[in-house]
C-alpha cells in the first residue's frame, strides 16, 4: 500500500478531486500555503494499492499543469524597511509536487 501526497495549486484542486473520485480513488484534502509566493495550495493525502499508484499519477499529470503567472512578491532591495519594493516577476505556477510513501498499515474504523 502507498500514501500520495500530491501538493497541488487551489485552481487544479476541485477538479483534481472530482477526476479523482470517478476513478474511484479517495483523497483527503488539506489546506496549505505555499513558501515562495504566500499563494493556496491544496495537499491531497491518496492511499492507495501499490499497483494502482500510476493511475493516480496519470490523472494528476493530465490536470495539473504548469503555467506562467506574474507575482509581485516583497523582495529585500537593501537593509531597511523601506527597500522591499515588490517587483513582478514571471513565475511558473500550477503542476504538482507528488510524494509516494509506502505505507506498513492501513486501519478504517
Amino acid at each position: 500500500m502507498k500514501l500520495i501526497m500530491a501538493i497541488v495549486q487551489d485552481a487544479d484542486a476541485d477538479r483534481l478531486t472530482t477526476a479523482l473520485a470517478k476513478e474511484n480513488f479517495r483523497s483527503t484534502k488539506l489546506a496549505s500555503t505555499g513558501g515562495f509566493l504566500g499563494s493556496g495550495n491544496t495537499t491531497l493525502l491518496i492511499g492507495t494499492e501499490d499497483e494502482a499508484v500510476e493511475a493516480v499519477l496519470a490523472v494528476i499529470r493530465r490536470l495539473c499543469r504548469s503555467r506562467e503567472q506574474t507575482a509581485a512578491p516583497a523582495v529585500p532591495m537593501g537593509l531597511g524597511p523601506e527597500t522591499f519594493i515588490p517587483v513582478p516577476i514571471e513565475v511558473t505556477v500550477g503542476g504538482a509536487t507528488i510524494f509516494v510513501l509506502a505505507v506498513d498499515q492501513f486501519v478504517k474504523i
